[in-house]
């Protein structure tokens, strides 16, 4: 199995960070099956620098190889539609685990136009490679939404949105699921920043894919931290 981790700066990382990626990885190998991670980038983001060019993981004995990714600190659904099917063309993931939205609502579109973006991922990256699963998961309100109510409802929107579009867009062929909120998630105890996990909302980001991949397909097993 072939896995893409697409997303935003929570799935990026910044320097120092173990990431929810390396969560998952751990979790991944595990369960004692075959499995690649893929993607075009490795890096973490530098703020030092304002661009993502570290390769300061909290654990250095994450694997270079399972350090690939498609996320970009400041990226959302936007820009990573234009280019999720060269990207699928070229490493040939089987499952895409996203977590997109976020940063789409707070500085470029509003729920509806974010959607529309998130269809348009969808397609491409069906049209680059058939078959291809893809786990969603839905909009964590940051901080700003306890400051901001119209934000807040923009979060909600979208949410409604995506379930929307994978109810729509599901089928056998290539299975659409959308996680759960990760259970428990509080941004006060579960990031550092009000919208970047911390080690715990690091492992609860990666629950809440494997467990919904284990519920809906039967694939893996239940997350278990290691």
């Amino acid at each position: 199995m072939r896995y893409l981790f697409v997303g935003d700066s929570m799935t990026v990382g910044a320097a120092g960070d173990h990431t929810w990626r390396y969560r998952m990885w751990q979790h991944l190998c595990g369960l004692g099956e075959r499995f690649t991670v893929v993607g075009p980038r490795t890096a973490l983001y530098d703020p030092a620098v304002g661009s993502a060019v570290s390769e300061d993981y909290a654990d250095p004995a994450f694997p270079a190889h399972a350090r690939r990714h498609l996320a970009g600190w400041g990226e959302g659904w936007q820009q990573l539609a234009p280019v999720i099917g060269d990207t699928v063309r070229e490493h040939r993931p089987d499952v895409l685990l996203i977590s997109l939205g976020l940063i789409d609502l707070g500085f470029y579109t509003n729920a509806e136009q974010t959607a529309a973006n998130a269809e348009l991922f969808i397609t491409e990256a069906r049209a680059a490679r058939p078959g291809l699963r893809m786990v969603l998961l839905p909009v964590i309100p940051n901080t700003r939404a306890d400051l901001d109510p119209d934000f807040a409802d923009q979060c909600a929107e979208l949410n409604t949105r995506l379930a929307k579009v994978v109810a729509e867009y599901d089928s056998p062929d290539s299975p659409l699921l959308l996680a759960s909120r990760p259970e428990g998630y509080d941004i006060l105890l579960d990031t550092y920043d009000g919208t970047h996990p911390n080690a715990e909302g690091e492992h609860k980001l990666a629950a809440a894919f494997a467990d919904a991949m284990h519920q809906a397909w039967d694939l893996g097993a239940p997350y278990e931290r290691l």
